[in-house]
């Protein structure tokens, strides 16, 4: 667009109802009027709504198909969700494109304000522009019904909710992802619990006594250890044999450590 700007002088000096310019636009004029292939160049790059009409992308497209992808992209998110399409600078003229899509760039969000990429993917005039968008969500959240402790393990009467607007990612929404988790630090009433507030009861703890598990085709074979480190089921834990041979392998309910042959 900085290109189309400075060229724009070309396209008003030719045109004869333009009789006085400012001083910029003149030495502007005077800089590509010394070569005549940059003021065909310039004119041929120089695309006005009223001289290419026909063959322009329309910005409604565009923005439709913005907020298709951003529904698309929220519709997993809980509460009740509002887009709004920023509108396109109507200096920016596009050739039309048969063929293009959205995409959130890096660091994209999906709250509050932020911008989605749309890029022509059609042939040899490809062309990229990002579009601002605003995202609001309006969910039940999940906060503390009371002060709560670290290393508490969280119940339904722990709990209460309050309607607002989600302003990042973790925040929970739904009892079932709290209920039965563990608190990693003390927090007040009234706080907002988010996921990494919490962690999932460990299913081994370091210093426990384990039973390891080995199985493949057609063998089982089960020795005794002793955990090295803390593990939610899942995870990976260490476990010293009777050899004294170190080995790691997954933390399962009740103690059970499986490793794999």
């Amino acid at each position: 667009m900085i290109l189309a700007i400075a060229r724009l002088s070309v396209e008003i000096r030719l045109i004869s109802r333009f009789k006085r310019l400012p001083l910029w636009r003149q030495q502007a004029d005077n800089t590509v009027m010394k070569n005549p292939h940059t003021l065909i160049l310039s004119v041929l790059l120089l695309v006005t709504p009223s001289a290419w009409a026909g063959v322009q992308q329309n910005h409604a497209e565009i923005r439709t198909a913005v907020e298709t992808f951003m529904r698309a992209q929220t519709s997993a998110l809980p509460g009740q969700v509002t887009i709004k399409v920023g509108e396109i600078d109507r200096r920016i003229v596009l050739p039309t494109c048969p063929e293009f899509e959205a995409f959130l760039p890096p660091g994209g969000k999906l709250f509050g304000n932020g911008t989605v990429g749309v890029r022509c993917t059609a042939g040899k005039k490809g062309w990229k522009l990002f579009v601002p968008v605003h995202v609001t969500v309006i969910a039940n959240m999940l906060i503390t019904g009371k002060p709560l402790q670290q290393g508490q393990v969280l119940h339904a009467e722990d709990l209460a909710s309050q309607s607002g607007e989600l302003v990042q990612t973790g925040i929970l929404t739904d009892s079932g992802q709290a209920i039965g988790k563990i608190l990693k630090y003390s927090i007040g009433a009234g706080q907002v619990l988010k996921q990494d507030m919490l962690r999932t009861p460990y299913a081994v703890m370091q210093g426990q006594a384990v039973q390891i598990r080995v199985e493949g085709a057609g063998f089982r074979m089960h020795s005794e250890g002793q955990a090295l480190n803390n593990a939610a089921e899942g995870q990976i834990v260490r476990v010293r044999t009777p050899s004294d041979q170190v080995v790691s392998g997954t933390a399962r309910a009740g103690g059970v450590v499986e490793v794999l042959p």
